[in-house]
């Protein structure tokens, strides 16, 4: 008699707790499934488009970017805009397309780079004589001290990283062609403490 009582009291429950409804829950699953795909559907076309993730790895670019340093990379300017001298670039390295880097512009299109004892000295039209960089970006500790010389032709850069003893570059592979720069890093989101709008940034 107390188990029927029991039962019968369980079996009433107040109004105010829900009872479990099987269809309730796979309407929950359904709609949680048309969220994410949702979501996918507006943020792919802005992961391979607008913007995407990049961490930072190796020293070549040190002290301007550090291992582990996280990245949002711009992919659209560079679709109506030219890259220009001082501006940090991600790249795929011409040696294997499906390796990124990421270096600084140095030299632009038609122009000779030459470079002496770690100087570097632009020829182009408006300089035939050479400029000399100033480059404040590389700290003495991470100069290098390579002669060459090197003429651009159309579509392509000279890009170095600002840790010149590190750094595989264009001293080393060539040219970069422009139809590898994936685009320009406008935020450093991590580590918080370097947390920059367009880090790195530097123009003559």
């Amino acid at each position: 008699m107390e188990n029927g009582e029991n039962t019968r009291v369980n079996a009433h429950q107040p109004a105010s707790e829900p009872r479990q409804n099987p269809h309730g829950f796979w309407r929950g699953v359904r709609e949680w499934i048309q969220i994410i795909v949702i979501a996918l559907i507006i943020s792919l076309p802005i992961r391979f488009f607008v913007a995407e993730p990049f961490v930072v790895n190796g020293a070549s670019m040190d002290p301007t970017f550090s291992t582990g340093q996280f990245l949002i990379v711009d992919r659209l300017t560079y679709r109506f805009n030219e890259p220009k001298r001082g501006d940090v670039v991600v790249f795929k390295y011409p040696n294997n397309p499906k390796v990124y880097y990421i270096k600084r512009v140095i030299g632009l299109p038609d122009e000779t780079i030459k470079i002496k004892d770690g100087e570097v000295t632009i020829i182009n039209a408006e300089h035939p004589s050479g400029l000399e960089l100033e480059e404040s970006y590389v700290r003495p500790v991470h100069m290098s001290k390579e002669t060459l010389s090197a003429t651009l032709k159309q579509g392509e850069y000279f890009v170095m990283g600002d840790n010149r003893a590190e750094s595989s570059d264009s001293r080393i592979w060539g040219a970069l062609d422009q139809s590898l720069i994936l685009g320009r890093p406008v935020v450093r989101l991590l580590p918080i403490s370097a947390l920059s709008f367009f880090p790195g940034q530097y123009h003559e």
